[in-house]
C-alpha cells in the first residue's frame, strides 16, 4: 500500500530520461496527449433545401388546375375539360371566383366561336350546379357575369338565352318530375333551387342602365310551386320551404308591384297542406315556421324605423319570456291572459302554496332523508368565522 502512494507524485514531475531510450518513448508519447488533448471537430451537414425547389402542396391538393390556369388553356385538349376543371376549382375554392372569373371569361372569348361551342359551355355550368350540391349559387353567379361579359353572340341567341332555354327543358316536365320516382324528384328539386338563385343574381340590363330580374323565371317559380305542393311529399314540400325562404321576400315584393297576391295564395295552400296532406310531422312543422317567418316580413328589419318602447299593443312577442303560472286547478296562465291580475293575486293568496316546505326547500312533513338527518347542522368554528368576515365584507361593498 506505501509504495502506491509513494510513486503517485513521480507521474506529474515531467521525464528526463534519454531520448535514445526504447522504454521510456511510449511513457513521452502518453505525457504528450494528456498535456495537449486532442479536440474532435464534427462534420457540417450541407442542407439540401433550395430557393428554387417547387411549391409544396399537400397530397390531397390537385393542383393540375392552377399549373395550367397560370399557361392559359394551352394544355387543355379539349373546351370540355378545360371549362370543368375550373368549374371543379370553383366547387373546392369558392372564394377564388373574385380573383379567377375575369381571366376565365377572357380565355372563353378566345376558345367558344362558335355556337356549338356555346351550348357545350351552357350545358356544362348546368349540369355542374344542379348535379353538385351547394354549387347552385356559384353556378348563378357564374352564369350572371358570363352573361354580360362573353363577347359571342351567334343567331341560335347569346348565353343567357341559351341558358334560360336549357332551363325551359326541365321546366316543361315539372308536373312528372314531381310525381316521379325519388332520383328523379332529387334532380328536379336541384333545378328548381338553381332557378331560384339564377333569379336573385341574373341581371338584366334596361336600355337606360336599369338593372332588373328576369321576369319569365318570376313566373316559372310560381309555376314550380304549384307543381310542389300538387304532390304534397315530404321531399318536395322540403323543396318548396328551401325556395321560399330563399326567394319568398323578392318574389312577394315583386308581386306587390303589380298588385298580385300570389303570396296570399300560397301561404293559404300551405295551410291546407298543413290541415290535409298526410305529410310528416317535422315537415309540417317546417311549414308552419315557414309561415310564421313570412308573417314577420320574411325576418326584415327596417331600420329607418324610428324606435318604439315594445307594448303588448305593437308587439306580438312581448309576453313571449313571460314565465308561466298554474291556478289551483293545475290551469296554466301567463301575464298576456285579461285576467291574469285576478289569478295571480289569488296565487299569492294561497296560504298552501308549498305546505310542508320552508323557503330553501326543507320538507317540514315529518319524514326526512336517514342520512340528511345524520349530519349536523352546525358549522365548525373556522367556517363560521369565515362566513363572518365574508357577510361583514359584502355588507362593507354594499354600501360604498
Amino acid at each position: 500500500m506505501s509504495d502506491g502512494f509513494d510513486r503517485a507524485p513521480e507521474q506529474t514531475r515531467p521525464l528526463r530520461a534519454p531520448s535514445s531510450s526504447p522504454d521510456n518513448i511510449p511513457q513521452q508519447n502518453s505525457e504528450s496527449a494528456m498535456a495537449k488533448p486532442q479536440v474532435v471537430v464534427a462534420p457540417v451537414l450541407m442542407s439540401k433545401l433550395s430557393v428554387n425547389a417547387p411549391e409544396f402542396y399537400p397530397s390531397s391538393y390537385s393542383s393540375n388546375y392552377t399549373e395550367s390556369y397560370e399557361d392559359g388553356c394551352e394544355d387543355y385538349p379539349t373546351l370540355s375539360e378545360y371549362v370543368q376543371d375550373f368549374l371543379n376549382h370553383l366547387t373546392e375554392q369558392p372564394g377564388s371566383f373574385e380573383t379567377e372569373i375575369g381571366q376565365f371569361a377572357e380565355t372563353l372569348n378566345g376558345w367558344v366561336t362558335t355556337d356549338d361551342a356555346l351550348q357545350e359551355l351552357v350545358e356544362l355550368i348546368y349540369q355542374q350546379a344542379t348535379s353538385i350540391p351547394n354549387f347552385s349559387y356559384m353556378g348563378a353567379r357564374l352564369c350572371n357575369y358570363l352573361s354580360h361579359h362573353l363577347t359571342i353572340s351567334p343567331q341560335s341567341g347569346n348565353f343567357r338565352q341559351l341558358l334560360l332555354q336549357r332551363c325551359r327543358t326541365e321546366y316543361e316536365v315539372k308536373d312528372q318530375a314531381a310525381k316521379g320516382d325519388e332520383v328523379t324528384r332529387k334532380r328536379f328539386h336541384a333545378f328548381v333551387l338553381f332557378l331560384g338563385e339564377l333569379y336573385l343574381n341574373l341581371e338584366i340590363k334596361g336600355t337606360n342602365g336599369q338593372v332588373t330580374r328576369a321576369d319569365i323565371l318570376q313566373v316559372g317559380l310560381r309555376e314550380l310551386l304549384n307543381a310542389l305542393f300538387s304532390n304534397p311529399m315530404d321531399d318536395n314540400l322540403i323543396c318548396a320551404v328551401k325556395l321560399l325562404k330563399l326567394t319568398g321576400s323578392v318574389l312577394e315584393d315583386a308581386w306587390k308591384e303589380k298588385g298580385k297576391t300570389d303570396m296570399e295564395e300560397i301561404i293559404q295552400r300551405i295551410e291546407n297542406v298543413v290541415l290535409d296532406a298526410n305529410c310528416s310531422r317535422d315537415v309540417k312543422q317546417m311549414l308552419l315556421k315557414l309561415v310564421e317567418l313570412r308573417s314577420s316580413n320574411w325576418g326584415r328589419v327596417h331600420a329607418a324605423s324610428t324606435y318604439r318602447e315594445a307594448t303588448p299593443e305593437n308587439d306580438p312577442n312581448y309576453f313571449m319570456n313571460e314565465p308561466t303560472f298554474y291556478t289551483s286547478d293545475g290551469i296554466p296562465f301567463t301575464a298576456a291572459d285579461p285576467d291574469y291580475q285576478e289569478k295571480y293575486q289569488e296565487l299569492l293568496e294561497r296560504e298552501d302554496f308549498f305546505p310542508d316546505y320552508e323557503e330553501n326547500g326543507t320538507d317540514l312533513s315529518g319524514g326526512g332523508d336517514p342520512y340528511l338527518d345524520d349530519i349536523d347542522d352546525e358549522m365548525d368554528p373556522e367556517i363560521e368565522e369565515a362566513y363572518e368576515k365574508f357577510c361583514l365584507e359584502s355588507e362593507r361593498k354594499r354600501k360604498q
